[in-house]
């Protein structure tokens, strides 16, 4: 019984002799530079009273977001993130004798200037307990190089699809269907290699660190398609 004009045809996936199909996979893979670079640094400090470990944190902490403010436009985004306060207890004794109290920031910098990136990360490392991790690379959401890639694999789906379709001396038709199945850059924090460090005295002017040499790590960035098309019926 044939279908009525309110019922949906039924989907036929493999097409008909009348119009064959044809089904490709279409993939790109680009190696680009990198647009941003995060760096996350923990500011600490420890006092043998909680008001003491406060203030010493306190006054690191601006110190810390002062120096990177000074570095204006090339840094995008400055984030605080957990802030904690824990005591320590000793270790031997009765009851639960506080033996100090340790206070940290953690702090996370993007920044678009790599020039910059390299000697913000040195002087950072040389505050008073101080650590610093990263970079981490990465392309921006909106990077063009996710445009270019995408596109990159959907033309090669097209000029797949015509080489069969020439191969039975025919050409295609129509597209019938293209679906997306992954444009996505490698996540930085897997494959970028970290830099650490950690500083317990401050530097002064003369004593003051070289800029580190960081090179910005390429990125990788993928797209598939899959494609299907109809043909015109090849004589065969």
């Amino acid at each position: 019984m044939a279908p009525t004009a309110e019922e949906p045809r039924p989907h036929l996936p493999y097409g008909t002799p009348d119009a064959p199909r044809i089904a490709v996979r279409g993939e790109a893979h680009l190696e680009v530079d990198p647009e941003l670079a995060r760096i996350g640094i923990t500011v600490a400090a420890r006092g043998k009273d909680r008001r003491t470990a406060l203030d010493d944190l306190t006054r690191r902490n601006t110190t810390t977001l002062d120096l990177i403010k000074t570095y204006g436009d090339a840094v995008e985004r400055l984030e605080t993130g957990a802030f904690s306060i824990t005591p320590e207890l000793r270790e031997h004794g009765r009851g639960e004798r506080v033996r100090a109290y340790l206070g940290r920031v953690h702090i996370t910098a993007e920044l678009t200037d790599f020039t910059a990136l390299g000697e913000l990360t040195t002087r950072l490392a040389d505050l008073d307990i101080t650590r610093v991790d990263g970079p981490w690379w990465a392309l921006r959401p909106d990077s063009p190089a996710h445009r270019e890639a995408r596109q990159k694999a959907v033309h090669e789906a097209v000029q797949r699809a015509r080489e069969y379709a020439e191969a039975l001396g025919t050409t295609l038709a129509a597209l019938v269907e293209i679906a997306d199945i992954g444009a996505e850059n490698a996540q930085p924090g897997q494959s970028a290699p970290r830099m650490r460090s950690m500083a317990y005295g401050a530097a002064t002017e003369d004593t003051a660190p070289a800029p580190l040499d960081l090179e910005p790590q390429r990125q990788h960035v993928y797209a598939q398609v899959n494609a299907r098309f109809t043909m015109t019926p090849p004589r065969l």
